[in-house]
């Protein structure tokens, strides 16, 4: 209550403060206007990408679709003009979406391990709300140091900007955007309706079978291709190494695998299941954990950092949260987090629950910290990597109690920490964006903690509808990264599973990353996912590739990327709803 009453005085007295300022500050900018936007904004798109990352196994960045539709709704149907009004808009639309990529890569698992109707959801939505509000608060006090003085990239926060920057650019990709999407929606609605989802190409042309010649007909998946772009090239090669490299030479081999009665295991997702989905799941795991050993020169400038801002006390400005407060809601969150942890199995018991609580809470200090520093020097965030060690460490601690009892309270708390370093990186970018325009940092941060706590309410009820019509970790949504944490937990609990695939997929995936960041990682989702969804977002980033060369990259982000995310949106929204009609009509 306390802090509530604080976070309300602040916001009128900011507002005050905004209206006061002659110069430098004439226009509206932590508005009623800005935050309801936001979180109407921020709903659709956490459906949107938590719906495309069950599918395609990674998450895209959601500031640059919030800033796009916030244009259309400020500036074209309600006639605002504030730049940072539109900022503050997007900074609480992404603020709800930071829950999706944390709650999709961890929460999933829960169900894939069978243990779906064991935990209580109301508990763990408030356990990501505690553990996005921490998140925010550890790095706010960071923001000065790492984007006022050592002037981090974070190439992210730069394209917004470029948008805000360009008002009569923003209105006409919404434009683009909302018609993308009802052509999407439409289309997807049809190949919802019929059932036809699917065009065998392969089999028209007389490829071999194990080839796996399908196309997945889908809008998003060729939305995602095209907006990732050159980055998802190694996401292609890993599919096409498997079904046209390595299914062929089995072939040639005769080193197909041999069922019961003796025949020849042909059907490539049969194949998938056997051979090559565990391969992928070990060089998702591999990727991530080399990803976090060769993040450690971050690591070190990450502690300079803290050190430089606590020797220039760069975190306390009149331009920032109260300390104070800051120090408000660690303490209330991690309390929060402890209860959370403390209540999730009677057996936990107070004396586990309260190490399971500090551990989750250092581990998102520390974490947070970390991926604000890598994705602010290289755009790329190994979220899934650090969510994997998080729940390792936590299923240790737990690991004498029955199995379904630790699984529960280790997921549990492990969500959460996903959640706040999530949080972590997306106020940076998003404070990042407001540095280039001008906004004050103090209103970005109240925005970023009024949409944080809608965020896991929105991606729970979410994913219990696409559970309760799909059902998680099947073909319809594979959810890679649950599905390779689900295996971890299963490993480290003693599971049946093919160690041997798992550990050579691992080795695999960790020297593609030594190579280059988060290549095991895309090559390994190459590996697992079904190769129609591979083909169908390869076409995507061909297109890509096509309109850069041909049309110019102006182009391709004027125009083509907010139609991308027009695909992303339109199918994505259909599919949730079309869940939901499951569920209601059944």
């Amino acid at each position: 209550m306390q802090i509530a009453k604080a976070l309300g005085k602040i916001a009128v007295a900011s507002s005050h403060q905004v209206e006061a300022r002659p110069v430098g500050r004439a226009y509206p900018e932590l508005s009623w206007h800005a935050v309801i936007v936001g979180w109407f904004l921020g709903v659709i798109i956490a459906a949107s990408i938590g719906y495309a990352s069950l599918k395609l196994g990674f998450s895209i960045e959601g500031s640059e679709l919030a800033a796009i539709l916030g244009f259309g709704i400020l500036r074209g149907l309600l006639g605002r003009r504030s730049i940072v009004e539109n900022n503050v808009t997007q900074t609480v639309a992404s603020a709800v979406n930071g829950a999706s990529s944390g709650m999709m890569f961890s929460v999933p698992a829960i169900f894939i391990l069978g243990q779906g109707s064991e935990f209580d959801p109301v508990l763990l939505t408030f356990g990501c709300i505690a553990g996005a509000f921490l998140g925010i608060a550890f790095i706010i006090p960071l923001r000065k140091q790492m984007i006022d003085f050592e002037r981090l990239t974070y190439p992210g926060g730069v394209a917004v900007a470029t948008i805000l920057k360009a008002p009569g650019a923003g209105i006409r990709k919404a434009v683009l955007l909302l018609a993308a999407a009802a052509v999407a929606a439409i289309l997807h609605g049809i190949s919802l309706g019929t059932g036809v989802d699917h065009f065998d190409l392969g089999a028209l042309i007389g490829m071999p079978g194990y080839m796996s010649g399908v196309w997945y007909l889908s809008l998003l998946t060729l939305g995602v291709g095209f907006i990732s772009g050159r980055g998802g090239v190694a996401f292609i090669i890993g599919g096409l190494v498997v079904y046209w490299v390595i299914a062929p030479m089995l072939d040639l081999t005769d080193a197909f695998p041999i069922a019961a009665d003796g025949a020849r295991i042909t059907d490539p997702e049969a194949l998938r299941v056997m051979l090559f989905r565990p391969v992928g799941i070990g060089m998702l795991i591999g990727g991530a954990i080399a990803g976090v050993f060769f993040a450690f020169p971050l690591i070190a400038s990450a502690v300079r950092s803290m050190q430089d801002a606590a020797k220039s006390k760069a975190g306390i400005s009149a331009d920032e949260m109260p300390i104070k407060l800051l120090y408000y809601a660690i303490a209330g969150a991690t309390v929060l987090l402890v209860f959370m942890a403390i209540t999730s199995v009677e057996t936990v018991g107070i004396g586990r629950g309260l190490v399971m609580g500090v551990l989750g809470t250092l581990w998102i200090w520390m974490a947070g910290i970390i991926l604000s520093e890598a994705i602010g020097r290289t755009n790329w965030s190994p979220l899934s990597g650090m969510t994997l060690i998080a729940v390792t460490l936590l299923i240790i601690v737990v690991a004498d109690l029955e199995r379904g009892d630790a699984i529960v309270a280790a997921i549990m708390v492990g969500a959460a920490t996903c959640v706040a370093m999530s949080q972590a990186t997306d106020l940076m970018l998003d404070m990042k964006t407001g540095y280039l325009v001008g906004a004050t940092p103090r209103m970005q941060q109240l925005g970023q903690f009024m949409g944080a706590w809608l965020g896991p309410i929105v991606v729970m009820a979410l994913i219990f509808v696409l559970h309760e019509a799909y059902g998680m970790g099947s073909a319809e949504l594979p959810a890679p990264q649950a599905t390779a944490l689900a295996s971890t937990v299963d490993g480290i609990l003693g599971g049946d599973v093919p160690v041997h695939k798992y550990i050579a997929g691992a080795l695999m995936g960790a020297l593609l990353t030594a190579t280059q960041g988060g290549l095991g990682i895309t090559v390994g989702l190459g590996f697992y996912l079904p190769f129609a969804i591979v083909l169908t977002y390869g076409v995507g980033t061909l297109l890509r590739e096509i309109t850069d060369r041909r049309k110019g990259k102006t182009w391709s982000e004027e125009v083509g990327i907010p139609i991308a995310a027009g695909f992303i949106v339109g199918e994505a929204l259909v599919g949730v709803g079309f869940a939901a009609y499951m569920i209601l009509g059944a």
